[in-house]
């Protein structure tokens, strides 16, 4: 047989699994996408009666980059009903001096500083301990230092919370794209958190799927308390879904919604610290489970990385051999291979541009899309290994082993 029989036939199924796949892909979130709420929709709904008061928590760890930034923007919202504690978690840095002088000049914003953590806690949820204890809101939003609100933000969320009849409501917010490895690999890690936590299902009103962004957590006070607030997930690394399941558990119900915008976050650096940080995200979203994180390595591998490239690939020896057979009993079969690749390749292409679009990145970074998957892929992968060497994961400043489960 001539091996490149069996070349074409390897790379006709590559081609044509991608084409169903990034097809698939594509027919899902033109489905899910309209069922999916804006939080600028929340603009239209009533707020609560009385424009409650609205506490804002934000644990802060060595954050002295990003915390000035983060607080001018929540004071200058349109809502000015509300208090802003910045819980100074064990800080070395400069975050409190540079923090002060917008402390003096509105009283709104209030410093606490706290030096130290149980052992039996994760850190950021004793800092978000510390900060609800001192709360006055009838609401309580927990968020990060590294987030920039837009001015009608806490406006929007409220109003969507008390016209949806949440008790919880998260955001899901835009990154401020800067490095390469954010418009290449943001994509792929966002889009994989979603395969495994579809929005729609987190949305639906019977029995939904378990799912928070701990950027932005938004709570009926009452239902905060009634759940056992940050006690009730204090070892948790992903205290945001732990957080969305222990809501369900007592009876109150949680949603999900789109910043568009209204929330940014700048998150990481170096490729390494982001790697690292989804390492953390997806092994507390797999539920501490190798098995789980190895099955989505596998299924990032294949569908971001492999079909892809093995699609183009057909594309290419498609087209060269079809002319080298000049009409042979081969031809057919290589026309094939490239035709299949040409349309693998297209939907490929058309569907992660969308994806790369909806994520903030730019477009022409869909034909890096790949390499995103690759990494991803990577970084489950390791996430299972770390879980079954009991590495280390360092998170706000402390470092947790954490124990693999086999269910």
């Amino acid at each position: 047989m001539d091996f490149r029989v069996l070349i074409l036939w390897v790379l006709l199924v590559l081609a044509g699994g991608c084409a169903f796949w990034w097809i698939t892909v594509a027919i899902r979130v033109a489905r899910d996408l309209p069922r999916i709420p804006r939080i600028q929709q929340g603009l239209a709904f009533a707020l609560p009666v009385g424009e409650p008061l609205v506490s804002v928590v934000i644990p802060a760890h060595n954050e002295e980059k990003h915390a000035p930034g983060c607080i001018e923007s929540i004071l200058r919202g349109d809502y000015s009903n509300i208090e802003v504690i910045v819980v100074l978690d064990r800080c070395t840095d400069a975050t409190r001096a540079n923090l002060q002088p917008i402390a003096a000049r509105d009283p709104r914003l209030k410093l606490i500083d706290n030096a130290s953590c149980p052992k039996d806690w994760a850190g950021k949820c004793n800092a978000g301990r510390v900060g609800a204890e001192q709360a006055k809101g009838a609401y309580v939003l927990f968020t990060d230092a590294d987030v920039e609100f837009a001015p009608q933000l806490i406006r929007a969320s409220l109003g969507m919370l008390n016209e949806r009849g949440l008790q919880l409501l998260s955001l899901m917010s835009t990154p401020r794209i800067r490095h390469w490895f954010e418009a290449v690999v943001q994509p792929v890690a966002a889009m994989e958190l979603m395969r495994m936590f579809p929005v729609a299902q987190v949305n639906r009103a019977k029995n939904p799927r378990v799912f928070a962004n701990g950027q932005f957590l938004l709570f009926d006070r009452a239902a905060y308390d009634k759940m056992g607030g940050h006690a009730a997930v204090k070892d948790d690394l992903l205290e945001d879904i732990a957080f969305s399941r222990r809501m369900k558990d007592s009876g109150g119900r949680g949603g999900l919604a789109v910043a568009d915008g209204m929330l940014i976050v700048e998150m990481y650096e170096k490729l390494s610290e982001f790697l690292q940080g989804w390492k953390r995200i997806y092994i507390e979203g797999s539920e501490r489970v190798p098995s789980r994180l190895r099955r989505s390595g596998v299924i990032v591998g294949v569908g971001a990385a492999l079909l892809p490239l093995g699609s183009f690939a057909a594309l290419i020896a498609g087209a060269g051999w079809s002319g080298q057979f000049n009409g042979g009993s081969l031809e057919p079969l290589a026309s094939a291979v490239m035709w299949t690749g040409l349309l693998g390749t297209l939907s490929f292409l058309i569907s992660a541009a969308w994806i790369h679009k909806l994520c903030a990145a730019p477009m022409l970074a869909a034909f890096f899309h790949p390499l995103g998957g690759f990494l991803i892929a990577r970084c489950f992968f390791g996430a299972a290994e770390d879980l079954i060497n009991r590495t280390p994961v360092r998170w706000g400043g402390r470092e947790y082993i954490l124990e693999p489960r086999t269910w």
